[in-house]
């Protein structure tokens, strides 16, 4: 993943609410995703291991986001650790084909999950964050984007 690509996940997340954010971490999934596979495909065994890794982490964040007080939440954790065991297995194979099975249900519920996040309303999680406008301006073919500075960002004492 690319520094820019870094610095629009972090805005995104900074911007969104709670439902936003799973989104964002899927988003985060698909790009490593991509990574690892770019990673196969070039033959570079060191950056496929490191893919492999950077998702599983990815699948732990979204472990940890789960609420157990909901039955749902039950069967996305069991979902998600198949994710991780065939991830595994698709490392130690050295094979693309695991990774492609872990793509498709992550897929699946990135619809649900986008379904979902469309009718939450909630506040953004970050009170005190940057606001963030993005719009053409007199550049052509360019999006420029300002951020507008709070007074007091982070803590107050």
């Amino acid at each position: 993943m690319d520094k820019e690509t870094i610095q629009t996940f972090t805005r995104r997340l900074s911007q969104c609410n709670q439902g936003g954010m799973i989104i964002v971490m899927y988003d985060i999934f698909f790009e490593y995703l991509g990574d690892t596979q770019k990673a196969y495909e070039n033959g570079d065994k060191e950056g496929f291991k490191t893919g492999i890794r950077n998702l599983q982490r990815t699948l732990d964040e979204l472990i940890g986001s789960l609420n157990m007080t909901y039955e749902i939440s039950g069967q996305l954790y069991s979902l998600y650790m198949y994710c991780k065991r065939i991830t595994s297995i698709a490392q130690s194979e050295y094979r693309l084909n695991r990774l492609d099975e872990a793509e498709n249900i992550m897929r699946k519920l990135y619809k649900s999950f986008v379904q979902v996040a469309e009718m939450d309303k909630s506040e953004p999680i970050m009170s005190n964050a940057q606001q963030v406008y993005a719009g053409m301006t007199y550049g052509k073919n360019q999006l420029n984007e300002n951020c507008i500075n709070n007074d007091y960002r982070g803590f107050f004492a």
